[in-house]
């Protein structure tokens, strides 16, 4: 079976245009002008004005961009200077950090003013209208133009004023920075410290001071839990420093506390065993005060005679208090058997100096009166080294040198001169040659002070 195709018939539509456009040849020219807009508009109509009006256009969408631009641009340094003043805020109270805030204050009212002339230009100009006027894309051109050179300008200040926020900032950042680890360190220390006061009970020691000062620390710790928001990124800080230093303390009182126990345990025996021996000593005073009195005047030994009942008392209230530190240490009242034991320690060292008192003014007493020129000779080699000194590479010594010098000469002489008679008063001269000798000593240091700082 074959099939027959049939070619279709088109329908030539070309020469209705041409017709059409022949037509309008013959028409006259005013009817052509008149039709021709018509022919071409396509169904609507819109203002093209070319040429310099679309270059007004263009120059301000590129003033309304470059104007977009420094918007932005304050807008984001604003906030990130914004998260900086938050920061110093919340570490810093101080006069600087005040004024800083305020500071921060005026320019964010700056920047509205500026950020509200930007808002207020776009939204008065359309730029994508069809019917812009020239005119008024001019204007809007210059009025977004100023809008952002404003913006630009107080962008500038804006920095300036964060470089200056740099020490502060600075200073705020450190204190955050420590916070987190300062809370941790705390709290270690606090729990350092309650294992430490469970092994010093576990021993046998009770250490109830140390645990109260322990539990002291509690509210502390509840505070450093609630945190820098409630209380202060400075006053968390301090407390953190405070409560660490405390539990410190504790830990290291608890593991020094059986090491205290023991040696309270040994001064108690020491002391006791001082105390006895310091009994017999003080009854041999009695003699010494005897030969005292045989043998010299009485301005010699008249300053000892309370020796014997004074050396009696103090041993009578070392061993009342050897007694309580013994109970306090029984209790394990660690700081008052401590204190007990330092008040005898002071009686009995008071009691050893007045006792050997007694024997060594004898035994001074004893040598001067035998030999009393090797005395002088002492104290005259003294005077002679102090002067030589103040005569070093002088023609005359220096009045604040010689006269000590002098007047010390003058006293070992009438000291000297004391000797003479029957009963001398030896004490009395050994104490003059011993001030003599303590004024040259005294030029020697004035003399060489002097020559260190002029060297």
């Amino acid at each position: 079976m074959t099939a027959t195709h049939r070619r279709p018939r088109v329908r030539a539509r070309g020469g209705s245009a041409v017709r059409d456009v022949l037509g309008l040849m013959l028409l006259p020219v005013t009817l052509v002008a008149a039709a021709l807009p018509g022919a071409f508009a396509g169904g609507g109509t819109r203002r093209w004005f070319g040429g310099r009006g679309e270059s007004q256009r263009a120059d301000a969408q590129a003033a309304k961009d470059a104007a977009a631009a420094a918007f932005y641009e304050l807008d984001t340094a604003q906030r990130d200077l914004n998260i900086s003043i938050e920061t110093i805020t919340a570490v810093d109270s101080s006069p600087r950090a005040r004024k800083a805030v305020e500071d921060f204050a005026a320019l964010g009212r700056r920047i509205d003013e500026a950020s509200h002339t930007y808002i207020t230009a776009v939204d008065e100009h359309d730029l994508d209208r069809d019917d812009l006027e020239q005119s008024v894309a001019a204007a809007a051109k210059t009025q977004l133009t100023r809008a952002k050179d404003d913006l630009v300008r107080v962008k500038a200040d804006l920095d300036r004023f964060a470089q200056g926020l740099g020490p502060l900032l600075g200073s705020a950042e450190t204190q955050l920075a420590r916070l987190a680890p300062a809370v941790e360190r705390a709290r270690q220390a606090l729990l350092g410290a309650s294992n430490a006061l469970d092994a010093v009970r576990a021993s046998g020691l009770r250490a109830d001071d140390l645990a109260a000062r322990l539990a002291a620390l509690a509210p502390e710790l509840t505070k450093l839990n609630q945190g820098a928001g409630q209380h202060g990124v400075a006053g968390t800080l301090q407390r953190a420093d405070q409560v660490l230093r405390d539990a410190e303390a504790v830990r290291a009182e608890a593991a020094r506390l059986p090491e205290r126990a023991a040696e309270i345990d040994r001064r108690l025996v020491t002391l006791r065993t001082r105390a006895q021996a310091l009994t017999t000593r003080a009854g041999q005073v009695e003699p010494v005060l005897s030969e005292l009195r045989r043998r010299f005047a009485a301005a010699c030994w008249q300053d000892l005679q309370p020796v014997p009942e004074q050396a009696a008392t103090n041993v009578r209230q070392a061993e009342e208090k050897l007694a309580e530190a013994s109970r306090a240490r029984s209790e394990q009242r660690w700081a008052d058997a401590t204190a007990r034991l330092s008040t005898v320690r002071a009686l009995l060292n008071a009691t050893d100096e007045a006792v050997s008192a007694a024997g060594d003014r004898l035994n001074r007493l004893n040598a001067v009166s035998k030999d009393p020129q090797a005395e002088i000779e002492r104290t005259r080699f003294a005077i002679r080294d102090a002067q030589r000194l103040a005569m070093a590479g002088r023609q005359t010594p220096d009045p604040r040198h010689a006269r000590p010098l002098d007047d010390a000469v003058a006293r070992l002489e009438r000291a000297v001169a004391g000797l003479e008679g029957r009963h001398p008063d030896y004490w009395h001269f050994l104490t003059e040659t011993e001030a003599v000798r303590q004024t040259a000593t005294r030029v020697v240091s004035a003399i060489r002070d002097e020559m260190s700082g002029s060297a």
